[in-house]
């Protein structure tokens, strides 16, 4: 068994009223050297949520997402350097490091809940019954 964190991907049409649907999962599994993403958009529940939503835009960050999971989005870009306060470090391109931009807070249409933990001895497996129990 292996411990993993995940994220509900949220869909907030309207950021100011904090209401949303959830559209996907995100699943961090270090020791199996796992992170995989699953969505389902029901537009006519997002349109319900927001009639002027565009559900092509939130389909496109949900495939950006995508792209980040499987080291795609800036595979071009390797590794590099980052200004800290602390002076300056190595930014990597891993897991750990692509979950650690999907997790973290912004306000936007498209944005990640809070970080949950588990067990698992399959990640796959329980990245689509997340997406089951969460999305579906």
């Amino acid at each position: 068994m292996n411990p993993y964190q995940y994220v509900a991907l949220r869909c907030v049409p309207r950021v100011e009223r904090e209401e949303f649907v959830n559209v996907g999962v995100v699943v961090h599994c270090p020791d199996a050297e796992f992170l995989g993403v699953r969505s389902a958009v029901d537009a006519d529940r997002l349109r319900a949520f927001s009639a002027d939503l565009d559900i092509d835009a939130v389909r496109a960050a949900l495939a950006a997402i995508e792209r980040i999971c499987a080291g795609k989005a800036h595979a071009a870009y390797g590794a590099a350097l980052r200004a800290t306060s602390y002076g300056v470090r190595e930014v990597r391109d891993d897991h750990g490091t692509r979950f650690g931009l999907l997790k973290a807070p912004r306000s936007t249409v498209l944005q990640p809940g809070p970080v949950h933990g588990g067990i698992t001895a399959d990640p796959d497996r329980t990245l689509e019954h997340l997406l089951e129990q969460l999305v579906l």
